[in-house]
């Protein structure tokens, strides 16, 4: 069996889905794998942002106190920005981890900087950095405000009223149910996007290996 340095991020959500067969309610199952499947059959490549795109000037409050803005994110090289859920997403806690250890290292290597990003408010979102000890910056995308630019963000389809106590604006604080897909961007000088993946299924993710892949090239 994989080791988890070894393992793939499918090999990561496999298992986890093979545990969530075992131990979810089989109608929360079926939820979950619905909503997916509506995602995925919904989702239109050419609907989000396109490469060549240059992005507004924004900036993130990292989890560490500070802020960052894509101008200096980008002055010096290109830049690789991951977007994910929120700090408790059982999902994100496979991604970011793998990230860390599959991705970070080369891109560091290459001078390129990873930032992984959320909606969720900072004082959350250290939680997951904290976890991990993640050593990329994690950084709040306030209000999911360039991830509705990147046209990335979606709703889920069975939204209770009222909202019950726990719903998604409440644990991320942002009051609205409006969640980013997760994501993988390549940025260029400028806050030129150069590439963008978009992951309909929350459990599809591109390996390490992929977003290098990209890196190169456009670094070619």
């Amino acid at each position: 069996m994989a080791t988890l340095l070894t393992a793939t991020l499918r090999d990561r959500f496999a298992a986890l889905q093979a545990e969530r067969a075992n131990s979810w309610p089989a109608t929360q199952l079926a939820a979950n794998a619905r909503q997916r499947h509506i995602l995925i059959d919904r989702f239109d490549p050419a609907a989000v942002a396109q490469a060549g795109s240059i992005l507004p000037p924004t900036d993130f409050d990292d989890v560490e106190g500070g802020t960052l803005s894509l101008d200096a994110l980008t002055a010096e090289g290109p830049a690789v920005l991951i977007y994910f859920r929120f700090a408790n997403c059982p999902a994100c806690n496979l991604a970011l981890p793998y990230y860390a250890e599959q991705l970070f290292p080369a891109l560091a290597a290459k001078g390129v900087r990873l930032v992984a990003l959320s909606p969720q408010r900072a004082d959350a979102l250290r939680e997951i950095k904290t976890r991990h000890r993640l050593p990329f910056v994690v950084a709040t995308d306030r209000d999911n405000g360039l991830a509705h630019h990147l046209s990335i963000t979606f709703e889920p389809d069975d939204q209770p009223s009222p909202p019950p106590s726990g719903w998604i604006g409440e644990v991320t604080g942002t009051g609205s149910w409006a969640l980013p897909q997760p994501t993988a961007a390549i940025l260029g000088q400028g806050r030129q996007l150069l590439w963008l993946q978009v992951s309909p299924d929350w459990l599809d993710r591109p390996e390490a290996d992929a977003i290098l892949q990209a890196v190169r090239e456009v670094l070619s």
